[in-house]
């Protein structure tokens, strides 16, 4: 299975029925294809919409729907539009019940960084700061490595995202809890050892006595 897909089905199983979720670019955006059968959830996007949908087909796409990404979205019957100050009053008032976000780098304090990679030009944060901290739950679905380097370091090098600590960190690798000890290891993916993740992982974790293995269901 694609690493993206593994990730993007695990963190679909965090969502509950009736969610606010807000879904941040790239990788979280394929969350919403893999919802568990029979969960309803609303999702987000900070540039005004609620109750976007997959794209219903090709030739179907609209100018006027899109998310935070400039994707191409669909609406589900229901779904509203909203302007701009209104959705960042959702996400800043503590509204928002979920937020799925990527990232480039994550420390042993659980803090998200995010937003900034060396020696590209990028808009800036966009929404991550708020949606970072305003957020009843923030997950992180990002890959466990670059380039062969661990993005689960010791401390942060690029600039936090928030001060907040995270909740929950989905890679291909591990299931990770950020915690006030420290970075819990909770389940490893299907294959993966313990000692593999180790290997991998810059941060110190801390392993539990037991650690549970991935729950993928395959009908997804």
């Amino acid at each position: 299975m694609e690493d993206k897909v593994l990730i993007a089905k695990r963190v679909a199983q965090e969502l509950h029925d009736g969610d606010l979720v807000n879904l941040g670019i790239g990788l979280p955006t394929l969350v919403a294809n893999y919802l568990p059968h029979g969960i309803e959830v609303y999702f987000q996007s900070e540039n005004g919409v609620i109750g976007m949908s997959k794209v219903p087909g090709k030739g179907l796409e609209d100018d006027y729907l899109i998310d935070a990404g400039g994707i191409f979205v669909g609406a589900l019957p229901g779904a509203c539009s909203l302007d701009s100050c209104t959705s960042f009053s959702l996400i800043r008032g503590g509204h928002l019940d979920v937020t799925v976000l990527g990232g480039l780098q994550l420390d042993e304090q659980g803090q998200l960084a995010n937003w900034m990679i060396p020696g590209k030009m990028v808009p800036g944060m966009g929404g991550g700061m708020d949606l970072a901290t305003g957020a009843k739950r923030v997950i992180v679905s990002m890959n466990h490595s670059a380039k062969g380097v661990s993005k689960i370091v010791k401390k942060c090098t690029l600039p936090i995202t928030s001060t907040r600590r995270v909740d929950l960190v989905v890679t291909e690798l591990a299931v990770i809890e950020p915690t006030e000890k420290g970075l819990v290891l909770k389940e490893t993916a299907p294959g993966v050892t313990i000692d593999q993740i180790l290997a991998a992982t810059e941060a110190k974790l801390i392993i539990p006595e037991h650690v549970g293995e991935m729950s993928i269901p395959a009908d997804l």
